[in-house]
């Protein structure tokens, strides 16, 4: 198709380009024309696999369709001949909702913790058996609820132990998103929308543990969050009735140069200060908001060398050691980390001789102390942030107003975190920690684990009810309001490892311990692969027992190829030899000329979906479509002649490359006889071509006609000057005209008319005086010349130079004289403003400008030492 649309030339390209804007106008016709021109992206893949994993592709499982392409695009499958509609493999996108509770309007969490472990392990089971049944193909679309129950039910028989049901679910008693299991097979690069749900629970339950730095600095913050206590808790009570507190402490890593290892300073570090130590569980998640009091009274404050804290350490183990901590499964978990210093992370540790990196495991001994804290470096931000993530926790950073602008940038990479400025007291801690919870409960943001070959974004419209706009954070949510997004997800590849076309990720309110677990299954291949398919034939007849017949196509042994594996690498000595027999000479590395395939060293010529255009030749060089068109037509019609081997074969009387030129002369002989094209042009394809001569252009069906040449027009020019306006060689002598111009007498007219068919031609002259004149003749008698001129010439106005130039002298002139009068006039009210204000001065001056006030003579004195007073 490209070395025929090569070939066209550019007046067949201009009626091709006529003839499809008529055309375009039919949806249906539209593409098969873009099916023409445009490759299709889906013909080059040879397998069903491989079709399925290119987007808008269906495969044909017909046996025996020639040589035309299986993987097409279904909306040009009449264009291509069509393939029966039973016999089209195009799988859709499928959604189906696997777990869809309602959202609750409210309750408590009441699962245990030891429930949800063994439900974990039945999860873990059913998970194991899901997959299973995905490789053998034995999935059925019965209710996923019944398969889970009987999961877990087959744990419970192994345990011994009775198993929850609503335990084992992901979101347990309290709903907040909806649904919470889909199960999706996606085609790749097929978008897909999924509609998610999420609402606030009332009254859901709260747990709040308040970390806190306590460096000697922090002394008078313990003391205000001790009495503080209470009215913490009954604050928080007032949003939630289920509300649990905890407490712990720390300071940082015993070992130097973070903390000073000298005997004495170990024991009391600084007055009134308790030993050193990482991190202290002083309270467990609870009610008792006495016991919380009691314990911050008791929680004594210790001393450290550096400035940053052990804060990274104690945050972890808050956040992993989840049985010690008290977290429960079903609530809000806020971690309130108070400090007034900075922090260590990962690498500070080598400073103390501590190389291991931290594990991001839980290390706390039964009476609540970090155990690892000299043996394990800092944790990083990305391990604080990636168990943050897991375990679903809100860190609100309540620091001090010199700290506040670090933990803001730290809180930019801790998934559900938020910093606040906290008091040098802390004795806003309790508007501090319900104004953060408000700002994170009013707030929604979605995130996916998916992994990098899905692609998930997510839409939304909040609570305005607008138009969808790109988004995963909704805020100004109220309890009880209902958020819908919608998650489009897109398989962006398949991964190499089939095994990984079997996904699970889960899309997540941030800070909330539920989630909507997808099931992914990738449409990478098609079922006619497998091997337990009735239509997998291994060794099939239908490949010469030398291959496997599958999806319609054989796909032949190693020693073996061809359509039907008819032809073996025996056969040949060499594939550079096999392949010389499909190609005319060594000048081409193109086998059969790109239009064929080469089996077994000979052309197999490609098939047309048009039965009527045939590829020919022993190297398929040949074809009967690709010759020049007029008009559309193939050789200008078959009445003008038939495209043979890419070149259009003319018919008699017929000639030209597309056969529309006519072979004889008569269409160019005038039809009052003379010459062919009256003597000014060439015959060519049947229609005169006139000639361009220095006298002018020839122009007319017979090249007839010369409007630009300029004729008898010198010859009367002259006589016309002299005749009508007296001007010119003769015109002051009018004997001399009256003899010399016998031939015509001149009609003056105000408006010329030229009739270039009954043999007018028009003259146009510039005289002496730069006139122009005008004048029309007609010499078709010989006898009786008629002559028309306009009666007046046409000169130009005359214009006075010398009076111009002497204007723009005189302008100048005067334009410099009122600059000067206007500058003599500037500087003289300057000059006697300066004067008029020396004048002032000078009167208003208190001493005599004659002599200075301030100079005194000098007075000289002389002393006669020989003098003696007279004597």
């Amino acid at each position: 198709m490209n070395m025929a649309i090569e070939a066209i030339s550019r007046r067949s390209l201009y009626s091709c380009a006529v003839l499809l804007l008529v055309v375009v106008s039919a949806n249906f016709v539209q593409s098969q024309f873009a099916e023409k021109l445009i490759q299709n992206p889906c013909v080059s893949k040879q397998t069903c696999h491989e079709c399925m994993q290119a987007k808008s592709c269906a495969w044909c499982l017909q046996p025996d369709i020639g040589d035309k392409p299986r993987c097409f695009q279904p909306s040009l499958t009449p264009l291509s001949g069509g393939c029966p509609e039973e016999y089209i493999f195009n799988p859709d996108n499928e959604e189906t909702l696997v777990v869809k509770k309602e959202l609750s309007r409210g309750g408590s969490a009441t699962a245990s913790r030891g429930s949800s472990g063994q439900s974990a392990a039945a999860g873990e089971y059913w998970s194991a058996n899901r997959e299973e049944s995905y490789s053998k193909n034995e999935y059925t679309e019965e209710s996923w609820d019944t398969q889970r129950q009987e999961a877990i039910d087959q744990s419970s028989r192994k345990s011994g132990k009775k198993v929850n049901y609503g335990s084992y679910s992901e979101s347990g008693n309290i709903v907040q998103i909806y649904p919470q299991r889909v199960q999706l097979k996606l085609r790749i690069n097929q978008e897909h929308r999924l509609n998610i749900q999420y609402s606030q629970a009332e009254d859901y339950p709260v747990d709040l543990y308040y970390l806190m730095d306590l460096s000697k600095s922090m002394e008078d913050d313990k003391v205000k969050l001790s009495a503080l206590g209470a009215k913490l808790s009954e604050t928080m009570q007032n949003i939630t009735s289920n509300f649990r507190l905890g407490f712990g402490s720390f300071v940082d890593k015993v070992l130097m140069p973070y903390v000073s290892t000298v005997p004495k300073n170990l024991e009391e570090p600084c007055a009134f200060c308790a030993k050193p130590y990482g991190f202290r569980n002083a309270m467990a998640l609870s009610t008792d908001t006495r016991s919380f009091t009691t314990n911050v009274e008791r929680a004594a404050v210790s001393g450290n060398l550096d400035a940053p804290e052990g804060g990274f350490d104690a945050i972890m183990q808050a956040v992993v050691c989840r049985n010690h901590i008290g977290w429960r499964d079903q609530a809000r978990r806020l971690l309130v980390f108070s400090t007034d210093a900075g922090f260590h992370y990962a690498g500070d540790g080598k400073l103390g001789g501590v190389i291991a990196p931290n594990d991001g495991q839980c290390h706390m001994s039964s009476n609540g102390e970090y155990t690892h804290s000299q043996i394990l470096d800092y944790p990083s931000i990305s391990q604080i942030n990636l168990k943050v993530k897991e375990n679903s926790i809100n860190v609100i950073f309540a620091v001090t107003a010199q700290q506040t602008g670090v933990y803001e940038k730290l809180s930019k990479h801790i998934e559900g975190s938020t910093s606040a400025t906290l008091s040098e007291d802390s004795s806003n801690v309790v508007e501090l920690v319900k104004e953060q919870y408000s700002k994170i409960s009013s707030s929604v943001e979605m995130k996916d684990t998916a992994s990098s070959a899905i692609k998930v974004t997510y839409y939304s419209s909040c609570l305005d009810g607008g138009a969808l706009t790109q988004t995963s954070k909704c805020d100004g949510l109220r309890v009880g309001d209902v958020v819908s997004f919608q998650a489009e997800i897109v398989v962006t590849e398949c991964p190499q490892n089939p095994k990984d076309w079997l996904q699970t990720f889960q899309i997540y309110p941030v800070g909330i311990n539920e989630s909507l677990t997808v099931d992914l299954e990738m449409l990478c291949s098609c079922p006619c692969e497998n091997k337990l398919n009735p239509t997998y034939e291994a060794n099939s007849p239908k490949c010469k027992g030398h291959g496997t017949y599958k999806c319609g196509i054989c796909e032949c042994d190693n020693i073996h190829f061809g359509r039907n594996c008819e032809c073996s690498i025996t056969d040949v000595h060499s594939e550079s030899e096999r392949d010389r027999g499909c190609r005319p000479d060594n000048t081409t590395m193109t086998d059969c000329h790109g239009k064929g395939q080469c089996v077994c060293g000979v052309c197999e010529c490609d098939k047309r979906n048009n039965p009527e255009e045939v590829i020919s030749g022993k190297y398929c060089e040949c074809d009967n479509f690709s010759c020049e068109r007029d008009q559309g037509l193939l050789c200008g019609g078959p009445e003008h002649g038939i495209c043979e081997c890419g070149h259009c074969n003319c018919k008699p009387g017929w000639t030209g490359e597309d056969c529309t030129c006519r072979a004889s002369n008569d269409t160019c002989m005038p039809p009052n006889g003379g010459e062919i094209c009256s003597g000014h042009g060439d015959c060519v394809c049947g229609a005169c071509k006139c000639q361009e001569t220095s006298e002018g252009r020839y122009s007319g069906k017979f090249c007839e006609k010369c409007p630009t040449c300029s004729g008898r027009c010198h010859e009367f020019k002259e006589c016309v000057q002299c005749q009508m306006y007296k001007t010119g060689p003769m015109g002051d002598n009018p004997d001399l005209c009256a003899k010399n111009c016998t031939q015509f007498v001149p009609k003056g007219v105000e408006t010329l008319k030229v009739n270039e068919e009954d043999g007018d031609h028009s003259c146009m002259f510039y005289d002496e005086n730069d006139c122009r004149f005008e004048f029309v003749y007609n010499d078709s008698n010989l006898d009786d010349i008629k002559v028309s001129a306009k009666e007046k010439l046409e000169c130009p106005t005359e214009i006075f130079i010398l009076g111009i130039v002497m204007g723009v002298i005189a302008s100048i002139v005067l334009i410099g004289l009122a600059f000067l009068f206007l500058w003599k006039i500037l500087t003289t009210i300057h000059d006697r403003r300066e004067f008029a204000k020396f004048e002032k001065e000078r009167r208003s001056a208190k001493w005599d400008t004659g002599e200075n006030p301030i100079y005194k003579q000098a007075t000289s004195t002389f002393k006669n030492p020989t003098y003696n007073g007279g004597r």
